[in-house]
Order: structure tokens, then sequence, then C-alpha cells
């Protein structure tokens, strides 16, 4: 059991993020669902799912990964799309219920890029075959993943231009803004991976080069939602299909891609640990870390994720200034209400691997949870 005194007072302080204020600093991490209906649609069990977190305390909640275009973005069947009319409604209704509760509302926009789990033909910065295998969980099967195809110069403008009006459809049904997912080895991380993308054009090479599509979908978003409406961004050393991956260089890589995120000015830095454990992922030998970089060089922000639903990390990480923003993950699915437990000192369910394994949908996390809490 965890209680209030056990984390750092912080965890419960206010914090301003563009025109919003948190109420306290945790939020719900990203977290793929597989719920939607085929057509990309927000299902009505994804409704009551968004808003329990709002229930339950948490200041701030980021969608799964949601796909931007209908060519060869979507990374699994049941993933919710930002592309449609009915998936713009769908979501409107979702944030409806969700804001009611004074949650600020983030929709994460994704293009899966080689990672895609169900599309056969897949696009990516250059036609290098992806590490590991689909993920069975998220409808991939066990199989591994086709060669992409090395993407045009058309087909880059049509990738920005997706995120755009996918930013777009999300103010219209009432998000508080967007994060870019940049991170965990989709798209527009594939396109930051160097042993990934081997181009030798604008978008291939040097990490201002890497990172220039990044920047310029930032500022094509920024050009046209409205004032205050926010634009976050994602990133990571780690990725699915790769979970302990490093740079070579560590911090001076951090820094000098951090560096370019600075000049891009997103309203806040987000720092994914893919395998769940922020102290391994995030620091380096020389004792900075990823996040606490991002504070440091950025001036925005920043929202550390891996195990900090663990009290000593969270006081490590929120104390030295290693972050702003706690990101809670698979204790946030076994506890949707994990805040409002965490200041009543109230115990919590334990996460486990059942809860969404062999299927990552919301259904059978349920279905888990209420088997953890019956009585025998």
């Amino acid at each position: 059991m965890y209680t209030n005194n056990e984390f750092t007072p912080a965890a419960f302080n206010a914090l301003s993020l563009g025109s919003h204020q948190l109420r306290n600093r945790f939020a719900v991490a990203p977290m793929s669902r597989v719920s939607a209906g085929l057509d990309g649609v927000p299902a009505v069990n994804m409704q009551t799912y968004y808003e329990a977190f709002a229930l339950g305390g948490f200041s701030l909640i980021i969608t799964e990964g949601i796909y931007t275009d209908g060519i060869a973005a979507q990374a699994y069947p049941q993933q919710p799309g930002l592309v449609t009319v009915a998936q713009q409604q769908g979501w409107k209704q979702l944030t409806a219920r969700v804001k009611q509760h004074g949650a600020v509302f983030i929709a994460q926009l994704m293009h899966a890029g080689a990672l895609s789990q169900h599309l056969a033909n897949t696009w990516a910065p250059s036609a290098v075959l992806p590490l590991g295998k689909k993920m069975p969980e998220y409808g991939g099967g066990d199989g591994a993943f086709p060669l992409p195809h090395a993407m045009t110069a058309t087909e880059i403008a049509a990738v920005k231009q997706g995120f755009v009006q996918s930013a777009l459809h999300a103010c219209t049904a009432g998000f508080d803004g967007v994060e870019l997912h940049a991170a965990n080895g989709y798209l527009l991380d594939q396109f930051m991976t160097d042993y990934i993308n081997t181009r030798t054009d604008l978008y291939g090479g040097s990490i201002p080069n890497r990172f220039r599509i990044i920047k310029e979908i930032i500022e094509a978003v920024r050009a046209v939602v409205p004032v205050g409406f926010i634009v976050g961004l994602r990133l990571s050393e780690g990725k699915v299909n790769n979970l302990h991956y490093r740079w070579q260089d560590g911090a001076g890589t951090a820094r000098a891609i951090l560096s370019e995120v600075a000049a891009a000015n997103p309203d806040y830095v987000h720092i994914a640990a893919e395998a769940g454990n922020w102290a391994a992922e995030a620091t380096y030998p020389d004792g900075t870390s990823y996040t606490g970089l991002a504070k440091q060089l950025t001036g925005v922000p920043v929202i550390a994720n891996g195990g900090l639903h663990q009290p000593a990390l969270a006081k490590q990480v929120l104390e030295e200034g290693h972050a702003d923003i706690l990101a809670i993950g698979k204790a946030a699915i076994a506890n949707p209400d994990w805040p409002l437990r965490i200041q009543r000192g109230e115990s919590t369910i334990p996460f486990h691997p059942r809860m969404i394994k062999p299927h990552a949908n919301i259904e059978h996390t349920w279905k888990v949870l209420v088997e953890a809490v019956t009585p025998l």
C-alpha cells in the first residue's frame, strides 16, 4: 500500500500546462487498448474507461495512439483514428465525459510506419526490415514485420498533412491538445533512429535532418490550431521491438536531440521508458537524465514515465528536478483511481500481465480486475 506520506508532497502540487492548471502531477500514460470498432470509431466502453481516470483523480490523461491517416498510419486492428467525421464525433462524445471532471485531455497522434501489426504494405524512412516480431495481443499474430516501403518526398508531405488534419479533428472533438508520438519505434522515431533511417536527403543523416519531419509537423500544427491548444511531444530511446536500445553516445545524443526540440518549442516533452524502468532507461553515467536534460534545455514541463508508481522513484524524479509530471501506465490500468487511493492511504491492486494478455482490450482487463477483487 502506498500513501500520501510515502509519496513526495510534490506529487500533489498544482502545475500550469499551457493555459491549463493541473491539480496534481499524475498523468495517465498512453496505452494501446485495441478496443475501437473496426472503423476506428471509439467504442462506448472507451468512454467509461477514460472517464474512470478523470473520476479517479488523474489531472492529465493522454490517449492511446490514434492513427492519422487511412493509408499507412494504422498500427493494429481496432485502433482508434482521428481521420473520418465518424471518428471525430466518437471522440467528441468521449471528451465531453472526461473533461466534465476537470482533467486535461490530450490526444496522442501516431503513425505506425514500419511497425504496423496488420498492414501488409508499410511506409518507413528507408527500406530496412524491422527487428523483432509482431505482438499477438495487439492483433499482429507472431510473425515478422514486412519490409517497409522507403517513403518518397510526396509521401512525407502526405504524412505531415495527416498529422495536421488529425490535430484539427482533435480540436473540434474537444481535446485540450495533442501529443505527437515520436517514440517507441513508430514512424517519427524511425526517422530519428540512425540504424533505421539511411536516407541521404534532407530527412536523413544528421540529427537536425532526422528531426526535421517532427519540427515541420509541430510548426504546421501550430499554424492551424487555436492559440492555447497544447502541442506536446513524446520521445524515447527504447522501442517496442527493441526494448533496451540505448544511444551509443548517451547524454551527448540526448543534448543534440533536445537542442532541436527546444527550437521546435513544444508545450511539453514526454520521455517514455518503453521497458518500464525510468532509472535504467532514462539516466546516464554522468548523473544526468533524459528527462532532466529536457527540463534544462527546453524550459517546458517534462513528463517522465517508467515505474513511477513506486514512491521512492517518484520522489527522486520530482524532488531532484528530473521531471514535473509522472506518467502512470500499468498501475493506472489496475487502479483507475490511483491518485485518490494514494491520497486517502488506501490499498492498491497490483498490476499483473494477465490484465493485458493474451488480449490488451478493455473488456479483458475489466474481466481480470473483477477476478482480482472478488473474494474466493
